[in-house]
């Protein structure tokens, strides 16, 4: 099992003295973080896709072994509600399909005011080619229920794990041969999460997943750079509880310089 980790984003401007240099331009933040990270989430593809050009330049500043999880159109999952999401799909990946093979899994978050239905979400989910793997960030309780997760057990599609203030906000459900979590806030006053919540989410990874998944593990508690602090310290409790882990910044790349 490997655990890859990341952050939610990379553009943070309250990251520089953190982890960017006080004087390196942003136009360099992408090659500065790629430097310390295998991974990435994307969380501006949610808001406005970029173009074509714009995915082709990313795949070209990172190394071979970086990939970007890329977080679906909320055309898609907030406008349309995953009604007819073919051709919306199509044109999402068609344009991310510049990563090439720096491409990862694609986050598919829906409404916190959109009720179960899983005819929506098996439709959303066949309009992505089998190459692709997809999480799906459910945020309305009436999806946990067996239905949903029969849904995503035949499309190999994880349901995204999350946790706000220490506390796990959804079933325990492996609904894929792989995983995703994302950690939206921790309760300390800095947003960070502790060590025992994150010793905590390294076991339940080690319990959920078998011995050849992947599971994708991004911070997006990014005030005052704590998504990175906390990525370095769960790579740190996950390979002390015997998982493999992704790069992830050293002790150094986190001083202020």
């Amino acid at each position: 099992m490997t655990v890859r980790i990341g952050t939610s984003g990379w553009q943070y401007a309250d990251w520089r003295g953190a982890f960017y240099p006080e004087k390196m331009p942003q136009r360099l933040w992408l090659e500065r973080y790629a430097s310390h990270f295998d991974v990435v989430e994307v969380n501006n593809t949610f808001y406005r896709l970029p173009a074509a050009e714009v995915f082709a330049q990313w795949r070209e500043r990172v190394p071979a072994s970086f990939r970007f999880a890329l977080k679906l159109s909320r055309y898609i999952s907030h406008i349309r509600r995953l009604r007819e999401p073919a051709e919306s799909m199509r044109t999402f990946l068609e344009r991310a399909a510049q990563l090439g093979d720096r491409i990862g899994p694609l986050l598919l978050q829906l409404p916190p005011n959109f009720p179960v239905d899983p005819g929506r979400l098996e439709d959303a989910l066949a309009a992505v080619p089998h190459r692709f793997r997809v999480a799906v960030e459910v945020r309305h309780a009436s999806w946990f229920r067996e239905e949903v997760a029969a849904v995503l057990r035949r499309h190999d599609a994880a349901l995204c794990l999350t946790d706000r203030c220490g506390e796990p906000q959804e079933p325990r459900w492996p609904t894929a041969g792989w995983g995703y979590l994302r950690f939206h806030q921790g309760a300390e006053g800095d947003w960070s999460y502790g060590e025992r919540t994150l010793r905590d989410w390294a076991s339940r990874v080690r319990s959920l997943w078998g011995e050849g998944a992947d599971v994708h593990a991004f911070f997006n508690n990014d005030p005052g750079c704590a998504a990175v602090r906390d990525a370095a310290a769960f790579a740190q409790v996950c390979a002390e509880a015997g998982l493999a882990v992704s790069r992830v910044p050293d002790a150094g790349a986190l001083r202020s310089v």
